[in-house]
């Protein structure tokens, strides 16, 4: 019998609804309790996408939730699973920038069943795809009374006669009559759903108002150009921004989507204040970097090349940092900063360390950019390889084969961990008028997982050591798409996240 209804409400879902909203849960999966959400995992979709977290209020009580989040839906393979679509249920898959609107649950209360409120849900997911302007909606739909089937039918059979009715699903059939379609089957999708086999059908919906964003889309091979620096002095700063500006054009002539500095490049500018102490030199030098960060800004318009200035010290509140600019080359800037300075930056310059780490989105993918010493502490990487970045830059600067060595292994290792490029770039030869600058070593490198579809060795490109060159190699990323879902190993997605956990704050 249809219960009288007085008010019924949507709006989005908060943490202090928990308490009901597992009451909920518990109700809705008798025979999966397994599928009850923690309030973690509750709390973590709110903080990472609470447009897409959404409750129905049924007179004053919570009858049902929609739970989603948005993906880069190219990024998974047609037979993903649960577990791959929701990061190990960490949600981390989640993009702000992603194309796809993905369900993760939709539950009813049972004695609020028939009164269409999932109809309601569905509908305020469509809603917020086209407000979105995503693709679409995607999902894993159980087929829960296929397991009274299965002996005599394929799942591929079983959804036949579903769609032609000679066989009730209420899920299946739900979807389908919400303008849901099925594409293929996924096996093994939810664990332990022994009612479906654990088979699921995938199901979209086509946003059929949606606009490219681009005229163009992410290009899939990304030519990479490393500038090997030789340290050298320079009259003025005009001088070495022409030498900046021969390298550029040098790597922008060979087609390159990114032009890499070194760590402290511009280093020889200090000489002219060497009579100086040598805290007081490199805040001298810092007067240059806004003169130097417009320059690369408007080089990178002019040559059609993004550009990663290396590093600078910059003055903020009278703190010294080591900060470089990427510059793009659709004339936008963004800032990173060395988190952590070394000893000898401390003691010496008075370096304070840096706050702040994020990926940026450029028109090849995401990247993540880490300054020298940096790149020797994984939490970092691994931090955004979890944000999705495909490719990290290493601008560095070593004085020593040890230092460099330490650089030089530890890129290597990110590569390896996060599944992902690295390409390292840092200055040679020597500066015997600044002090504090010594001899320096370096040999440029392109860094890459090693798994079949890679060199053996890990290395996709290395320049010669301590000699001016520019380093040019072009990696896939289709590459680190496949390797993700079929390597050898598989460092991301076998994390055991039950053990352990690792969190920006």
């Amino acid at each position: 019998m249809q219960r009288e209804i007085q008010n019924i409400e949507l709006r989005l879902l908060t943490l202090e609804d928990y308490a009901d909203l597992r009451s909920v849960m518990v109700d809705a999966y008798t025979n999966m309790q397994g599928s009850v959400w923690g309030e973690s995992h509750i709390d973590n979709l709110i903080q990472k996408f609470p447009e897409g977290q959404v409750v129905i209020i049924v007179d004053g009580q919570l009858a049902g939730c929609a739970l989603s989040i948005v993906v880069d839906y190219d990024s998974f393979d047609d037979n993903h699973s649960y577990k791959d679509i929701t990061g190990n249920f960490s949600f981390d898959t989640h993009r702000a920038n992603g194309d796809v609107l993905y369900g993760i649950d939709v539950f009813i209360k049972p004695e609020f069943r028939g009164l269409r409120l999932g109809r309601r849900l569905y509908d305020y997911r469509k809603e917020l795809c086209e407000k979105m302007n995503l693709r679409g909606i995607a999902f894993g739909g159980r087929i829960p009374n296929y397991h009274k089937h299965a002996e005599e039918l394929t799942p591929k059979e079983y959804i036949e006669k579903v769609r032609r009715r000679e066989i009730h699903d209420p899920v299946l059939n739900f979807q389908i009559q919400n303008d849901f379609h099925p594409t293929r089957i996924l096996k093994g999708y939810l664990e332990g759903d022994q009612a479906s086999g654990e088979y699921a059908v995938l199901l979209e919906w086509d946003n059929i108002y949606y606009e490219h964003k681009k005229a163009f889309t992410k290009k899939k091979v990304v030519r990479l150009g490393l500038v090997q620096w030789q340290m050298r002095l320079y009259k003025n700063l005009d001088d070495l921004m022409q030498q900046a500006e021969f390298f550029v054009d040098a790597v922008s002539g060979y087609r390159c989507d990114f032009a890499l500095f070194p760590e402290f490049f511009n280093a020889p500018l200090m000489a002219e204040n060497n009579h100086l102490s040598e805290s007081e030199a490199i805040r001298e030098l810092a007067q240059h970097t806004k003169k130097i960060v417009q320059k690369f800004a408007e080089l990178a318009i002019s040559y059609n090349i993004n550009i990663i200035t290396g590093s600078m010290p910059e003055l903020k509140d009278d703190l010294l940092y080591n900060v470089g600019y990427l510059c793009k080359r659709d004339g936008s800037l963004e800032r990173f900063e060395k988190l952590h300075v070394t000893p000898d930056e401390a003691k010496v310059w008075g370096m304070q360390p840096g706050s702040g780490l994020r990926t940026f989105d450029t028109d090849c993918g995401k990247i993540g950019i880490l300054i020298c010493y940096d790149s020797e502490f994984p939490e970092l990487s691994r931090l955004l390889a979890d944000e999705g970045m495909d490719i990290l830059f290493v601008p560095f600067l070593t004085d020593t084969q040890n230092g460099y060595s330490r650089v030089r292994s530890c890129a290597q290792a990110r590569a390896i961990e996060n599944e992902c490029y690295v390409a390292i770039a840092g200055s040679v030869g020597n500066l015997p008028k600044v002090h504090n600058m010594d001899i320096q070593f370096a040999q440029s490198m392109v860094f890459t997982p090693c798994d079949f579809a890679f060199p053996t060795n890990g290395i996709k490109a290395e320049a010669t050591p301590n000699t001016e060159m520019i380093l040019i190699a072009d990696v896939d990323i289709d590459l680190l798409r496949e390797l993700h879902q079929f390597g050898s190993v598989r460092n991301l997605r076998d994390r055991r996240k039950d053990v352990f956990e690792l969190r920006k704050r």
